[in-house]
């Protein structure tokens, strides 16, 4: 297995996830269990085996659970190889148990099922595999001979045929069940978790450029004032020192490069402000920001807001948080890619509800995963939409972070595709491309405009 690029985001690198010291605790209560479970069966039921052997087998895995718990560190972690060789050695140790104590027969034989699917949970798919080949053909050699278990009196205890066939097929079939369903269920867990984290570093990043911005607008605000001061004296002394051009000349770069500083702290300060005023925004101003990088790649974006019944003329004044800039811009960019010639960002209101809607002309959503949208790891696209994004796969990653930034702020998110024959709007006849409705409860988006600002926050300590 390749090691992950730094910060690379992705579900098919586990790593060292299994660490000694909780395995090793883990084996010792399996064994400590078994223990108990022979001594019942030995003095309490009456059962005979073959003692010396049984606890020779016991006292194997005793003295690899002492090496583990002083030779090595409290913090090591397993590797890969590792962690498949222990799980094998576990399932060699219960299967030579179940050989000297009845084979399939004995019912304690369905313990074999746990070591393989805490494998699957921990390993990769190739060594889930490995583990469950062997651990199939373990018990298929325990199937076919075994030392039978004997009562007190020396009885044989004898199972059927049938039976012993059956107890076979169940433990077999349970490997391959538990080594699929643990290891799918691991797999989500751990795409999950990783597109969590990706679209927590989006909202950190986007976070983190307008906290710049507000930086910028302040580094900008505070240093206007002394530049003014240093023009307007090199202004005075420029003019009274008409009879010293050495020094009016001095005094007239001074004038020169003030003004130069203060067109670049301009320009800086059109980066953005993180202050109160701009906590708030009109939901035009909001969705303009959004789609402001992709209004210059060749598609036309048309905007077009409009209340709804019993909405005001107004437009509403929503909250200006990086979730909802962020995830807007995903969308909106997920459309610009994939039209042919046109998208519209659509948004009505009511008193109650505000929806946004962003649509295209292209071919939509392919229909085969329409219902999938929103997950992570869609895996690759359809052929017939590869060449619309060069060197793009299509992971699902960008619509999952959008997703997840919007739902935080109370949106719903619905996925689908539009048709132009059902579309009865004037503004667009012939759009029939993807099309993504946003749905927010206006409690949760509305700004309150009556409300006092308060005073800027320093954004660094």
């Amino acid at each position: 297995m390749t090691s992950p690029a730094f910060g690379e985001i992705s579900q098919e690198h586990r790593g060292d996830w299994v660490r000694l010291r909780t395995m090793t605790y883990v084996r010792m209560l399996a064994l400590t269990g078994q223990a108990v479970a022979l001594l019942v069966a030995h003095f309490y039921l009456g059962l005979r085996f073959d003692v010396v052997l049984v606890w020779l087998v016991m006292g194997a895995a005793a003295l690899s659970i002492l090496m583990s718990l002083f030779l090595f560190p409290q913090t090591r972690r397993l590797s890969e190889s590792e962690a498949l060789l222990t799980f094998v050695f576990d399932i060699l140790q219960l299967v030579c148990l179940l050989y000297l104590t009845g084979g399939v027969t004995n019912p304690f034989s369905l313990l074999i099922l746990a070591p393989v699917a805490v494998a699957a949970m921990a390993l990769s798919p190739r060594s889930s595999l490995v583990l469950a080949v062997i651990a199939v053909a373990l018990v298929s050699v325990i199937g076919v001979t075994y030392q039978p278990l004997r009562f007190a009196d020396g009885t044989v205890l004898v199972t059927a045929p049938i039976l012993t066939f059956g107890f076979w097929a169940a433990i077999v079939i349970g490997i391959v069940f538990q080594t699929f369903y643990a290891q799918r269920v691991a797999m989500e867990a751990a795409s999950m978790a990783d597109a969590l984290l990706a679209a927590q570093m989006a909202l950190s990043r986007e976070q983190k450029l307008t906290d710049l911005g507000g930086v910028v607008a302040a580094t900008a605000h505070e240093l206007g004032t002394p530049l003014a001061t240093i023009k307007l004296i090199a202004s005075e002394l420029r003019t009274e020192l008409r009879d010293r051009p050495d020094l009016a000349e001095d005094a007239r770069t001074l004038c020169e490069q003030a003004d130069r500083c203060r067109d670049i702290l301009r320009s800086m300060g059109r980066a953005g402000k993180d202050d109160t005023l701009l906590r708030r925004a009109p939901l035009e101003a909001v969705l303009q920001e959004a789609a402001e990088p992709h209004l210059g790649r060749g598609k036309q974006v048309h905007f077009q807001l409009a209340p709804g019944p019993g909405g005001t003329d107004d437009h509403p004044l929503i909250l200006r948080r990086p979730e909802i800039i962020h995830g807007l811009r995903n969308l909106i960019q997920n459309a610009v890619d994939f039209a042919l010639s046109e998208v519209w960002v659509e948004a009505d209101w009511t008193n109650q509800r505000l929806r946004i809607r962003i649509s295209d002309d292209g071919q939509g959503f392919p229909p085969q995963i329409i219902g999938y949208l929103g997950e992570p790891f869609l895996r690759r696209r359809p052929p017939e939409r590869a060449g619309q994004r060069p060197g793009y796969e299509g992971m699902g990653l960008g619509l999952f972070i959008a997703k997840t930034l919007l739902e935080r702020s109370g949106a719903t998110v619905r996925f689908a595709n539009q048709d132009a024959r059902s579309d009865t709007r004037a503004v667009k006849p012939l759009l029939s491309g993807a099309m993504i409705t946003l749905d927010w409860p206006l409690n949760r988006i509305l700004a309150d405009r009556d409300a006092p600002l308060g005073p800027n926050q320093p954004l660094l300590p």
